[in-house]
């Protein structure tokens, strides 16, 4: 079938993600020696740069991985915790029902920095400086500013112009919005992490020596010590309307460190797919493969109203438990095992019918019938309750909606290596609309706890030190026991849905990793969101118009509310792939026209 640009095949190694010069960037790693570990940390530091509306320092990321080496699958939690301070008592003591969409008190310990010192310690080959370099050469000396950057920056200046004064110091220079195209500097962030390389290097000679000083000036030193002092000192507007302090402190940094965990996974025709465990969305993808496993979508066509619409109906289900069993297993207990069982994806199959849902069914587990009845009793729907008939923070579902400027999103990165190794990671959060930036730093905080709930007794519940239940949820897959494929997409909720599209249609129609990008996307909001004001939309699905127009009316004549989204505009797809023989492919979407594979 004809695709938008080719899929990317090589031997020596492949590179994909959603900024082209984070892809050149992690490719010119290969060729130093590199390996897929510093490959992919250097691909994230550069998007921290170029993409700063969808991903920041001060963020968090997921990582799941296969080490040629130690033959395992493993998942890098670099998801920061709530702060010590960060307890429901104290949210209601300042009037709130909700934790706000950005601003400092929707803080938790940002983690996404911890990762990648770990991952290059215990797993890459290359200095911190090489790894580095990219990145501040990109802060100091300038990169070209994406059109959409400028667009979000426009939609902020009255915000950056008054209540978040240092902000506009970066963003605004001279008091003016940056042009699309043009060079953009961020010195300030230069030389945060110029510092910080220059206290790892003096350290020691050692590699390893050099990247735990570098963790250590992150969070035992001056980039913990003005964060600290920013969240204590300083009453910041948010969208709960009013100014609020911080609860982050040095200590809340110090305690905190990232974690290699067994992944969750599941079965599915031949593969087994690996995902983040319960404290992230990530079994919902797995979940959704086990009701799927019984229903014949090789015999429908990949882009047909029936496929359609059995994988929206099975992803209701999938997601409905979400909401009713997931959150930090250090927590709660999440009967994962029972969700991912034959057993229970047979009931739950039984569910779905020739007209589409508009209930949330979350499944009814023995022992858990309290906590599902609170679940349902908590929500807010859109329209009910006082909640916001549109968000106005949190991530975005489409990529028209981008423009909106309070909204954040997410960056993915897919690397395979010559020997084998393999890693896909999903960083987000610290967006330069999440909260004001640190002056000393130049750059903000992160606004990940307003994925907590502030009702007692919820598995997302909000508790000091726990893990806010993430939307990050990169994948990695086998087939007949190698490992093959690892794939991802920004998008919040929407992740595992466009990631599934791809996936399905790589298994079961032949297609190959652009080939299957390319095909329309489909996504629901049927469910409610991770993000504030967590509206739902029962029975809402969004599917691209290059479906067709019978395609459309078909979905419309079982029921589902569609919101026809124009051609390429759905998703931030990119895959990597590693044959039998060990040929190795990568692909990226067009959609957005940023984000690119290579290869050789």
């Amino acid at each position: 079938m004809f695709t938008t640009r080719p899929e990317i095949l090589g031997t020596f190694g492949v590179v994909t993600s959603t900024h082209w010069l984070a892809t050149a960037s992690g490719m010119a790693m290969l060729e130093k020696g590199g390996n897929a570990f510093d490959a992919c940390a250097a691909a994230a530091f550069v998007l921290q740069v170029v993409e700063p509306h969808l991903v920041g320092p001060g963020g968090d990321m997921p990582a799941v991985f296969y080490s040629a080496e130690t033959k395992k699958v493993e998942v890098l939690c670099a998801q920061g915790t709530a702060p010590q301070a960060a307890t429901i008592q104290a949210y209601k003591a300042l009037g709130l029902d909700m934790i706000p969409g950005d601003g400092l008190l929707a803080t938790v310990v940002p983690g996404a920095f911890g990762g990648w010192m770990a991952l290059l310690r215990d797993h890459g080959r290359l200095k911190l400086r090489e790894v580095l370099e990219p990145a501040i050469g990109y802060f100091e000396n300038g990169h070209p500013m994406l059109p959409r950057v400028s667009d979000t920056i426009a939609g902020l200046t009255e915000l950056f112009g008054g209540d978040w004064p240092t902000s506009g110091a970066v963003y605004l220079p001279g008091g003016n919005v940056p042009e699309g195209r043009e060079l953009f500097r961020n010195p300030a962030a230069a030389e945060t992490y110029k510092r910080i390389l220059a206290e790892a290097e003096a350290a020691g000679g050692d590699r390893q020596e050099q990247i735990q000083a570098a963790h250590d000036a992150w969070y035992k030193g001056f980039v913990a010590e003005a964060m600290d002092a920013f969240c204590r000192g300083e009453a910041v507007l948010d969208s709960s309307g009013r100014r609020h302090r911080g609860l982050l402190t040095a200590d809340d940094m110090a305690r905190w460190q990232p974690r290699y965990e067994a992944p969750a996974s599941a079965t599915y025709h031949g593969w087994e797919v690996f995902k983040t465990g319960p404290w992230g969305q990530g079994p919902v993808f797995l979940q959704t493969l086990k009701i799927l496993e019984g229903i014949d979508l090789a015999g429908m066509g990949p882009a047909s109203p029936d496929y359609v619409h059995h994988v929206v109906e099975a992803m209701k289900l999938a997601f409905a438990d979400r909401e009713a069993y997931y959150g930090d297993p250090d927590f709660v207990k999440v009967p994962l095992a029972t969700l991912l069982s034959d057993d229970y994806a047979a009931g739950r199959r039984a569910l779905i019918g020739e007209q589409a849902s508009h209930e949330l069914r979350p499944g009814m587990i023995a022992g858990y019938e309290g906590q599902v009845e609170k679940m349902l009793g908590s929500l807010r729907i859109a329209g009910q309750n006082g909640a916001a008939a549109s968000a106005t923070v949190g991530e975005p579902t489409l990529a028209s909606m981008v423009a909106a400027s309070r909204r954040g999103d997410t960056v993915h990165i897919d690397v395979i290596d010559r020997w084998g190794n393999m890693i896909a990671a999903t960083p987000s959060g610290g967006w330069l609309q999440s909260s004001p930036v640190i002056p000393e730093l130049g750059f903000p905080l992160n606004s990940r706890a307003q994925s907590f709930y502030l009702q007692e007794g919820l598995p997302s519940s909000l508790a000091p030190g726990k893990r806010p239940r993430t939307t990050l949820t990169p994948s990695l897959a086998f087939e007949n026991g190698e490992p093959r494929l690892a794939f991802g997409t920004p998008g919040g909720d929407q992740q595992e849905q466009w990631q599934l599209g791809m996936f399905l249609r790589r298994v079961h129609h032949g297609l190959n990793l652009q080939e299957a990008i390319d095909l329309p996307l489909f996504h629901t909001q049927h469910f409610p969101s991770s993000f504030y004001p967590r509206e739902a939309r029962p029975g809402q699905i969004t599917v691209e118009e290059s479906l067709g127009e019978a395609a459309l009316a078909e979905l419309v004549r079982r029921g589902h509310t569609v919101e026809r989204a124009p051609a390429w505009t759905v998703g931030r797809l990119t895959a990597a792939e590693r044959s039998a023989n060990g040929l190795l492919r990568a692909a990226a979407t067009p959609r957005l026209m940023q984000a690119y594979a290579a290869g050789r």
